[in-house]
């Protein structure tokens, strides 16, 4: 039931962003409208999942997990009828909201189900393998369909699986709370809720206008006040969705400040290039699925080597080394054109999904086991909380990146194929109007193919930027984690009042922390503390 959970909270990743060209086209959506369709299904997901773990230790995990299941067939169900691009949004939002719920009560349910932390290492074994399944799988989904039938059915999966899913939880689950008292941080919630979703906005609606526009300062300032705010509130509550004591551990801020910068800079990455192989390439989305498959196979192919590496080395000397060859990878994609092969993309995408696959795994892990056990779950749902906030910044900064890169390098290649005069001032204004998709629209005759080919070029010289950014942003993550991740200092074994482990809540928070490596004990033993704890993954 987990590994059916996860499936379907990852499902849409993927399947969605590779398929954005095809609704942009069926809807006609603009490049801003685009990074809302990636950034509605992630922005529930940041802002909600500390609190879904909450309402699984007050109100009970299959509850929660039966809603997450619910939601997820619900927003799926409204983007599957979608007639505008506001719909998909609306969907993706309940299918987001659907996996803040899944992803904290899958690991739950494992962690109550098996209690032994060795035994359980299996099952969340099989649980990862369901995760990268559901990114490797989405985008050949989404391209067979798309290739023999209306683009919306690509919605369709989630639903019978959903439905499935929650017939049988019905009767196979048993209901479990959390055995220490927890109250619900509606002040915690609701200032979180709106500091991301503020900035989110003001980030998209600055680079597509201007980041001097009215309403984008204002929900700038909105962001800014709600950080502020949602900080007092946790500093003051008496059950705190996040326990603010935590990042006095350099290991858990190390791994929490690395993971959103790495996600900042991949997720934006992946929303560039699918519009690159639609916009640019004019791949099926079935093609473009094979290419990005590239990326997310490899952690699957060299899970086991990875787990061995995971058991003889330390996560600061994996995270570091993972995330520079990944910076590797990208610096490596900057030199790709408009013609670019297969063959010629493919080893630079492997290479990167190789960097990630030995990093990722041990970031979290890392997170859990620099705090104290009772605080496991905590430190791991923050830590995918900040991750999803990473998430929904990459499209919007590197979206607007490549539009503002491209609209400026436009003009210099429409005169470098011949179009000046009033043709080329027709063709930029309708770009400044409606942004990059307008040329595909307009009736150029015989200068539409010096105009398409103007605007790829165009195109391409905004991704080498975003690649850029994003090898920039790997690299801080690795730098931050070869700073911060540092060994734990060996501390004496003395039991105090009120310590779960032996050692002083000082020692417990203080301490960087050798971190668990991923794939090996460590890497089970962060599940194990929080299934008896918090049950938050």
């Amino acid at each position: 039931m987990a590994c059916i959970g996860v499936f379907v909270a990852y499902f849409p990743v993927t399947t969605v962003s590779v398929s954005l060209p095809v609704i942009q086209n069926a809807l006609g959506a603009s490049t801003s409208d685009l990074s809302w369709v990636s950034d509605a299904f992630v922005l529930p997901v940041a802002a909600l999942i500390l609190t879904a773990g909450v309402f699984g230790d007050v109100h009970g995990r299959k509850k929660v997990f039966q809603a997450g299941l619910a939601l997820c067939a619900a927003g799926a169900a409204v983007s599957l009828c979608a007639q505008s691009i506001t719909m998909i949004w609306i969907g993706q939002a309940l299918s987001g909201a659907g996996a803040a719920a899944l992803l904290p009560m899958t690991l739950a349910l494992i962690s109550h189900v098996v209690p032994d932390h060795r035994e359980r290492g299996k099952f969340i074994g099989l649980w990862t393998t369901f995760l990268m399944g559901a990114l490797a799988v989405g985008p050949l989904i989404a391209g067979t369909i798309t290739a023999h039938a209306e683009w919306r059915w690509i919605f369709l999966l989630p639903i019978p699986l959903s439905l499935a899913a929650m017939a049988a939880g019905a009767r196979l689950l048993d209901d479990s709370r959390s055995p220490y008292p927890r109250k619900l941080d509606w002040p915690g919630q609701i200032t979180a809720a709106v500091a991301i979703t503020a900035l989110v906005y003001g980030v998209i609606e600055g680079g597509a206008s201007s980041f001097t526009e009215p309403q984008v300062l204002v929900a700038l300032a909105l962001a800014v006040i709600g950080g502020i705010v949602f900080v007092l509130a946790e500093r003051r509550s008496e059950s705190p969705m996040l326990d603010l004591r935590i990042f006095r551990s350099p290991a858990f801020t190390g791994s929490t400040l690395v993971v959103m910068i790495s996600f900042l800079g991949l997720i934006g990455f992946f929303f560039v290039l699918s519009l690159y192989f639609g916009m640019v390439q004019q791949l099926t989305t079935l093609e473009a699925g094979l290419r990005l498959l590239m990326v997310t196979i490899m952690p699957i192919l060299l899970g086991a080597v990875f787990g061995r590496l995971a058991q003889r080395l330390s996560a600061r000397l994996l995270i570091t080394a993972g995330l520079f060859i990944a910076t590797a990878a990208l610096c490596t994609l900057t030199t790709i054109g408009i013609d670019t092969s297969f063959a010629s993309l493919g080893w630079r995408l492997a290479l990167l999904g190789i960097g990630l696959g030995i990093a990722f795994p041990c970031i979290t892990a890392t997170a859990v086991g620099s705090v104290p056990p009772h605080q496991a779950g905590m430190a791991a749902a923050g830590n995918n909380a900040f991750r999803q906030v990473g998430a929904a910044l990459g499209p919007a900064i590197l979206g607007a990146l490549l539009t503002t890169k491209a609209v400026g390098a436009l003009p210099g290649h429409l005169t470098d194929q011949g179009l000046t005069g009033a043709t080329g001032e027709r063709i930029t204004q309708a770009v400044d109007r409606g942004g990059l998709e307008a040329v595909a629209g307009m009736p150029l005759g015989a200068d539409a193919g010096r105009a398409l080919h103007a605007l790829s070029l165009s195109f391409v010289d905004g991704l080498h930027l975003c690649l850029v950014v994003s090898a920039v942003l790997m690299l801080c993550g690795a730098i931050v984690a070869a700073v911060t991740l540092r060994p734990r200092r060996p501390a004496p074994s003395v039991p105090t009042a009120g310590s779960a482990t032996g050692t002083t809540a000082g020692n417990a928070y203080g301490d960087a922390g050798r971190a668990p490596a991923a794939g090996g004990e460590a890497h089970e033993s962060a599940p194990a503390a929080s299934g008896t704890r918090s049950d938050r993954a």
